[in-house]
């Protein structure tokens, strides 16, 4: 008995016991490796959950930014970081304010009939004031008829709806092409004396969650109140504009900008054996918005920056090249982060000779995109038959993301973007629906591991 109770104890240990890196490994063995590792580890599950449901959203400034920060470094220490770093960099705070509402109110019948709208403010717009704002309502399906019905705006609160185009395979392109009216659709406005906007949201989902975002506003114009509206509410102001209906519009937002706040880039390092002045950079950003649990968008990014050195660590992997994991502040409403973080590199004299981003989701891995050199191009398209298997196999000639954008744009440093499937990212993106519920672990997980794949190959034989 006692035996049989000891062969118990030791058979976990030896079946769990780890193959470890070795020299002269084919690629294909080690990027196998890393992928029996990350699909069996419950790390990333951990790490997502306690992100999202322990702190939530985290707004730069918020204090839950300064929580994520917190669990950030943290998670990048247990995953084995040489040394973690706080950068410190100035951030913007907004303040969404509680009580936001729109509504609108018609005739129809000889009845006068009032709806509530699903809505959610800007990031970073001014508020209306407690009593808010009353104003007849304008539909603008395009800044070029803002410029042809100029003499129509003023006094008014403009209503922009502007479908996705749905032709678009990769939905990127289609938000791409509107999200203009997010961000500068406010100034664009009140050039003409519009008082406030109401914008038709980012996505081509199914139901009725309002999206927020950030604009941007022109310093020499008037700085207006801006909110975004659900599409089923879209649908009903159209068919009310369709039978020539006037509608009045009443918004009420209570948003501000307080001064700039003390944020972090979180960066966890793993010291290069060979080349430890070249870096290599992987990342995702840590902030999120308030109006959600920042899942998707980009809790899925952090989490695949820590799972990837998790991974290289439990496997014995020591990079020729030191590689900073890094957790990015500021990337919603004003990438703060990522300006800071080259500008100190180029301080420091750093050599960045690779950046990789995870910015569009943790759905299932297509591919990479790449901004790279002729060379550094025709070596990368010689890899991709190691990414065959794991679905991450279409290779693309622009790649990048918001906060390693300042290194290509300081350093020329090589960029890549991870490509998951775009499809249903835009159904979640800034909405209350991005939660931990709608991610689906593997698909993460997949995505880490092709990341993994792609900085041992640029670790191993460079670009």
């Amino acid at each position: 008995m006692k035996k049989y109770l000891l062969a118990l104890l030791i058979f976990p240990v030896l079946t769990q016991a780890q193959p470890m890196f070795q020299e002269g490994m084919s690629d294909s063995a080690y990027i196998k490796m890393i992928s029996d590792n990350v699909l069996k580890s419950k790390s990333a599950d951990k790490n997502l959950y306690n992100l999202t449901k322990n702190i939530g959203g985290r707004l730069a400034g918020s204090p839950q930014m300064l929580m994520a920060e917190k669990w950030g470094a943290e998670a990048l220490k247990n995953a084995g970081a040489d040394k973690v770093i706080l950068q410190e960099c100035k951030v913007p705070h907004w303040v969404r304010g509680n009580g936001d509402m729109a509504s609108v109110t018609f005739l129809q019948n000889g009845k006068t009939i009032s709806i509530q709208l699903s809505m959610v403010s800007i990031g970073n717009s001014v508020g209306t004031g407690p009593a808010g704002i009353i104003a007849p309502l304008i539909k603008i399906n395009s800044f070029e008829e803002l410029e042809e019905r100029k003499d129509e705006i003023k006094g008014k609160i403009v209503f922009y709806n502007c479908p996705f185009q749905d032709e678009f395979i990769q939905t990127f392109m289609a938000y791409g092409t509107n999200v203009k009216y997010r961000t500068q659709g406010a100034s664009r406005a009140a050039k003409y004396g519009a008082l406030a906007v109401l914008v038709r949201s980012m996505t081509n989902s199914t139901d009725n969650n309002a999206h927020t975002g950030t604009l941007v506003y022109t310093d020499s114009l008037p700085k207006i109140p801006a909110a975004c509206i659900g599409l089923w509410d879209v649908a009903k102001l159209d068919s009310l504009f369709a039978k020539g209906i006037s509608i009045q519009a009443k918004l009420v937002t209570h948003g501000m900008m307080l001064p700039d706040a003390v944020g972090h880039n979180v960066i966890g390092v793993l010291n290069g054996t060979e080349f430890p002045n070249e870096v290599i950079t992987v990342g995702g950003h840590l902030d999120s918005w308030d109006i959600n649990e920042g899942a998707q968008d980009d809790g899925a990014g952090v989490v695949q920056t820590i799972e990837i050195l998790r991974a290289f660590k439990a496997l014995g992997f020591q990079p020729k090249h030191t590689i900073q994991f890094v957790l990015f502040a500021n990337e919603e409403n004003g990438a703060r982060g990522g300006e800071k973080y080259a500008e100190e590199s180029l301080q420091e004299n750093e050599q960045h000779i690779f950046a990789m981003e995870s910015d569009a989701g943790g759905f299932t891995p297509r591919g990479f995109g790449f901004t790279v050199n002729e060379n550094a191009w025709a070596k990368i398209i010689t890899w991709k038959h190691l990414f065959e298997p794991y679905g991450a196999d279409h290779f693309s000639r622009y790649g990048g993301g918001t906060d390693i954008e300042p290194l290509g744009e300081k350093y020329g440093t090589p960029m890549s973007s991870l490509s998951p499937d775009s499809q249903r990212y835009f159904d979640l993106h800034h909405a209350a629906g991005d939660v931990f519920e709608n991610v689906n672990m593997r698909e993460l997980k997949l995505g880490a591991i092709n990341m993994a794949g792609l900085i041992y190959l640029v670790d191993k034989y460079g670009l």
